[in-house]
């Protein structure tokens, strides 16, 4: 027994009639086959096409030895004649990025005589994997090139070679061929064969876009985007860029150049940042200087802030300089011992006794407590001070 593929006759048909031949309860629903269907298996890097047969929900789809297997969240009673509805957006979705990947291999596997030894059609992204080094330079070179193809509209070949004529035909394939061999070509750009189902003409792919090209095993793994997919990412990606250029007052061409601005701006304003806080942290360590252990609070700092006041206040006090920098009940610590003694059985007991994340060594450790200021001079008064 074999189901008649409808899929490959017209990839455009949405709806068709059949006849239920099978229906047995299985996991995950029914399983159903009909005498024929235009539901596309799982196969190829491609997923399933999903929908409703009969009334009810299409879940996955699969074949076994030429028989398609409809998994189905109801039963359908065998030999009744059912309408099949086929989920039009995301079938065409797949021929779009199946379609799209087809071209932007075939460019890329004759530009660099590699093969494509991966391909996964994702919810979010299609990635491929390319067995030879490709530059981010080299990938947009091919996505030129693919969209090129695109907008030439050329119709896509669809044939099923004699074994002669297979013989002599360049074309790609991941492994080797027997039986009957469908071969799909996108003239001027690919001749491969596949299983999957495809555009009827390259425009109908709409755009190419590549996302990233990064090494992988012994070559690289591309992520590419093709038609609605791409255009909604694009869009989504304009608007952001508008967004940002509107905060930064420019244009959204100009927001790159506006941001590499803002960040020298930020660079230099930390920098003097760093240099006020150095001064005052001085400033500070001088108040305290032959003290012994102290116990100083700050306003709300950064973790290498509060290091580096406690490491400047532990070289004037001559003991241990405990800094807690925060409000409320949140508070970030650097203990430093000017001697660099053994400092591991204070941490502890400190962040047990405040409810604190941290540790160190050699004299110094740094951490974060939830305790409140008054907490935290209840601990040192406990203990006898700082120390």
């Amino acid at each position: 027994m074999h189901t008649e593929k409808l899929y490959y006759e017209d990839p455009f048909l949405r709806e068709f009639p059949a006849m239920v031949q099978t229906c047995e309860a299985a996991k995950g629903g029914w399983q159903v086959t009909l005498d024929c269907t235009a539901f596309y298996p799982e196969g190829g890097g491609q997923p399933a096409d999903c929908g409703v047969l009969g009334g009810v929900r299409v879940t996955d789809v699969h074949e076994r030895d030429g028989v398609i297997f409809h998994t189905c969240d109801g039963p359908l009673e065998i030999g009744a004649m059912v309408m099949g509805s086929i989920d039009w957006d995301r079938r065409f979705d797949h021929m779009q990025q199946h379609s799209g990947e087809h071209i932007i291999s075939g460019i890329l596997c004759e530009k660099f005589h590699c093969d494509n030894v991966g391909f996964h059609l994702g919810a979010e992204t299609v990635t491929i994997d390319y067995n030879a080094e490709i530059s981010w330079e080299q990938a947009l070179e091919a996505e030129r090139l693919a969209n090129e193809t695109v907008w030439a509209d050329r119709p896509v070949e669809i044939s099923y070679p004699s074994p002669e004529e297979l013989a002599a035909l360049d074309y790609r394939s991941k492994k080797e061929l027997a039986g009957k061999v469908r071969i799909v070509a996108f003239p001027g750009a690919d001749c491969c064969a596949c299983c999957g189902t495809h555009v009827l003409q390259a425009g109908q792919v709409g755009l190419v876009k590549v996302l990233s090209c990064q090494r992988f095993r012994e070559g690289v793994r591309l992520e590419i985007l093709c038609g609605r997919r791409a255009m909604d990412y694009l869009s989504l990606i304009y608007d952001q860029t508008r967004t940002i250029a509107q905060r930064l007052s420019v244009k959204p061409r100009d927001a790159a150049a506006a941001v590499e601005r803002l960040e020298g701006e930020l660079s230099a304003a930390k920098a003097a940042q760093a240099h006020l806080e150095e001064t005052a942290f001085a400033s500070i360590a001088r108040e305290h200087a032959g003290q012994g252990d102290i116990l100083l609070f700050q306003p709300p700092m950064k973790p290498d802030s509060v290091r580096r006041l406690a490491d400047a206040a532990a070289q004037t006090c001559g003991g241990l300089a405990a800094v807690f920098a925060g409000e409320g009940e949140r508070h970030a610590y650097a203990l430093v011992r000017s001697d660099g003694g053994d400092i591991a059985p204070l941490v502890k007991e400190l962040n047990q006794t405040l409810r604190g994340r941290g540790g160190g060594r050699n004299g110094f450790a740094q951490g974060s407590v939830s305790a409140a200021r008054e907490e935290i001079e209840f601990f040192f008064t406990k203990r006898g001070g700082a120390g």
